[in-house]
């Protein structure tokens, strides 16, 4: 057992850096589902088809938008009726 069996997690900016190194830790743990965020659909579908785990959705958006974030609510109410853990990682910025 994981520690994170029967578990549901949202991981915002989860396709790329410290969010889809969270990602893989969770799922090594027994995450039961794993929701993660990216504004581009391409990455998104990278990240999960290199997380290997069919219990991973992507959801493209923009989190700091409000319609994006009611979006994604809805996704997931509708697909697993609640949230147990909850990683805001999005964020951008330039390198010095």
């Amino acid at each position: 057992m994981g520690k994170l069996d029967g578990k549901i997690a949202l991981i915002t900016g989860g396709s790329e850096g410290i969010g889809f190194s969270t990602a893989q830790r969770f799922v090594i743990e027994g995450i039961e589902h794993v929701f993660i965020t990216g504004r581009r659909q391409q990455t998104l579908d990278e990240a999960i088809k290199k997380l290997g785990n069919k219990n991973i959705t992507g959801v493209q958006g923009d989190v700091t938008k409000m319609t994006d974030l009611d979006k994604l609510y809805d996704i997931i109410k509708k697909e697993k009726g609640r949230l147990d853990i909850l990683f805001v990682n999005a964020g951008i910025g330039d390198l010095a």
